[in-house]
């Protein structure tokens, strides 16, 4: 899935940043040896960190129906997941890497979301989008500085972005078999044994209310018999 969302953002960057300049779009770390490597003006994504949104989490298992429309299973929802990429654009000269940037930055301020017809892979069937906010300040656990420190290299231009993208639990439960029958109620009063009172049981009880019964189901598809008892008057 990882890899969709990579050639997602990729597509768009090609669309609406680059639009055919013949940049390089690449995903690796930037260090020094790639750095000193590269020989093309290159914008890069580097995907740095990777944490659950748990404000947009959801509990509730989601039923799984068949073909005939009974509920088979259930299964638990979408989880959403944080991907945050450093983006650096690496020329021969600051001048046009600041372009490089800038045209970045209003791409990505113009989409609040991958475009659908963009997505790739496993987003392409869920009906969630993958949604993107650019140069946000990180959290305080998290710094653009630290990121640099630990790849080695001098700290440069960038841009930070965080795509929210679905990702698919495939844990299932199967469902019970399918209640067939409808309820039946019934109300009715004491039993003899029920309404003697006194030490002895010798005195007459007073006479049990009328029995009243409720059915729920009709003809030959009767359902079960629920019965609440009440108690006579004294």
């Amino acid at each position: 899935m990882i890899q969709d969302l990579d050639e997602s953002l990729g597509a768009l960057v090609r669309r609406d940043a680059i639009n055919g300049s013949g940049v390089d779009v690449s995903f690796d770390a930037p260090t020094k040896d790639w750095s000193a490597r590269r020989n093309t003006p290159t914008v890069d994504l580097y995907l740095y960190d990777i944490r659950e949104d748990l404000v947009r989490r959801e509990v509730m298992w989601e039923p799984v129906r068949g073909k005939d429309g009974m509920v088979s299973g259930r299964k638990p929802p979408l989880r959403r997941f944080k991907f945050s990429y450093l983006v650096t654009a690496w020329t021969q000269r600051p001048e046009d890497e600041h372009r490089l940037l800038s045209s970045l930055l209003s791409c990505f301020l113009a989409h609040e979301f991958v475009p659908p017809d963009l997505l790739a892979g496993a987003l392409t069937g869920i009906d969630v989008p993958v949604l993107l906010t650019i140069a946000l300040p990180p959290p305080t656990d998290r710094s653009l500085s630290d990121v640099w420190t630990a790849l080695g290299g001098e700290l440069k231009p960038s841009l930070d972005l965080v795509a929210t993208a679905p990702v698919v639990d495939t844990r299932t439960q199967p469902a019970g078999p399918p209640v067939l029958e409808q309820p039946r109620i019934r109300v009715g009063g004491e039993t003899a044994a029920d309404r003697r009172s006194g030490p002895g049981g010798d005195k007459p009880a007073p006479p049990a209310p009328p029995e009243e019964e409720v059915v729920a189901g009709a003809g030959k598809q009767q359902g079960r018999v629920l019965r609440l008892r009440g108690s006579a008057r004294r």
